[in-house]
C-alpha cells in the first residue's frame, strides 16, 4: 500500500485515502487497512480512476453516514473560525460551516441563545457522547495556557477574534491565547482576519504578546526594504519627511512615526536615499 495513504480515517481531518471500487453512489475509498468509506458522485471528476490517491474530508451527512467529500469546511477538527447560524433548534443551532449538512452548536455549548443571521466565533470538536462532530462557543479548555517549545520573533498564526481597549484578542496556531495591542498596530484589521504575527512575550498568566512585524534587525531591515520598494514604485520620490504627521505615516507605510524616522536615518547613513523638505528621493 503506498505511504501516502492515511493509516486509518479520520473524521473531521483531511484524509488522502485509495479510490478502490466504484458503486451507482460514487467511489469507495479505502484507508491504509483497507477500511472504506464512500465519496458520492457529486464529488467525482472524469480524471478520477481506480488505484488513484485522493484528498478528502471525512463528515456526517445529512443521513448520519460517514462520508467523504473533496469540499474544505471553513474550519476542521480542533480549529476556530467565524460561522454565521442559519437554522435554530429546540436542542441548538446550526451553523453553516461551507459544507452541504450544516455543523450543529447544542445549546449546552452556546454561551447565549444563538439568533439566525448573526455570526459566532466557534472551535470544531469531537463530541464523545455522539462521536460526531460539534461546534462549541465555550473553547477555553480546549486553549493551551502554559505554552512550551515557542520562542521570541517565532512565526505564528494568529485569528482576529475580539477588540478591546488593549487592542486585539488573538488565537494563536488553534492553541493559544495572544494579544496584539492597539499602539503597536499600524494596519486595519477585521475581527475574523488571519495574519501572520510573531511572539514578543510569554506573559505570567501564559498568554502570549504579540506583534505584526518581527522584532530588533530583522524588523529594520523589513522597513528599510519597505522604503525602498515604495520609492522605486513612485518613480524614486515620496511626500514625507521627519516633520510628516505620525497619521500619514501610519497610512502610507504602515509603521510608527519614530520607526519611520529611525528607518530614514539608516538608509541616509547607506547613502541610499536624500531626505530635504519635499520629501524622500532615491538616490
Amino acid at each position: 500500500m503506498n505511504k501516502e495513504i492515511t493509516p486509518m480515517i479520520q473524521l473531521g481531518k483531511l484524509n488522502k485515502l485509495k479510490i478502490n471500487r466504484k458503486s451507482d453512489f460514487g467511489f469507495f475509498l479505502c484507508d491504509a487497512r483497507g477500511s472504506e468509506v464512500l465519496l458520492p458522485n457529486t464529488y467525482i471528476t472524469k480524471a478520477m480512476k481506480e488505484g488513484d490517491i485522493v484528498e478528502v474530508f471525512i463528515y456526517h451527512d445529512s443521513e448520519d453516514r460517514l462520508t467523504a467529500t473533496t469540499k474544505k469546511p471553513k474550519a476542521m477538527l480542533d480549529e476556530f473560525g467565524f460561522f454565521e447560524v442559519v437554522d435554530i433548534a429546540p436542542f441548538g443551532a446550526f451553523v453553516d460551516w461551507g459544507l452541504p449538512k450544516h455543523l450543529l452548536v447544542p445549546s449546552k455549548m452556546q454561551k447565549e441563545p444563538f439568533k439566525v443571521g448573526e455570526k459566532r466565533f466557534l472551535r470544531i470538536i469531537y463530541d464523545e457522547k455522539t462521536h460526531h462532530l460539534v461546534a462549541t462557543e465555550k473553547f477555553s479548555k480546549y486553549l493551551d495556557h502554559n505554552p512550551k517549545g515557542l520562542r521570541i520573533n517565532q512565526e505564528v498564526k494568529a485569528l482576529i477574534i475580539k477588540e478591546t481597549d488593549l487592542g486585539f484578542k488573538c488565537i494563536v496556531e488553534d492553541r493559544y491565547e495572544g494579544l496584539l495591542y492597539k499602539n503597536e498596530v499600524f494596519e486595519p484589521l477585521e475581527i475574523g482576519e488571519v495574519k501572520k504575527a510573531y511572539i514578543k512575550k510569554r506573559r505570567p498568566d501564559g498568554n502570549l504578546d504579540l506583534s505584526l512585524r518581527k522584532l530588533g534587525a530583522k524588523a529594520s531591515k523589513d522597513s528599510q526594504q519597505k522604503i525602498l520598494d515604495l520609492l522605486k514604485e513612485h518613480k524614486g520620490r515620496l511626500p514625507f519627511n521627519s516633520k510628516s504627521t505620525p497619521e500619514s505615516i501610519t497610512e502610507f507605510f504602515g509603521m510608527s512615526k519614530k520607526e519611520f524616522k529611525r528607518t530614514l536615518v539608516l538608509l541616509q547613513e547607506k547613502g541610499l536615499i536624500e531626505v530635504n523638505e519635499r520629501g524622500i528621493v532615491r538616490r
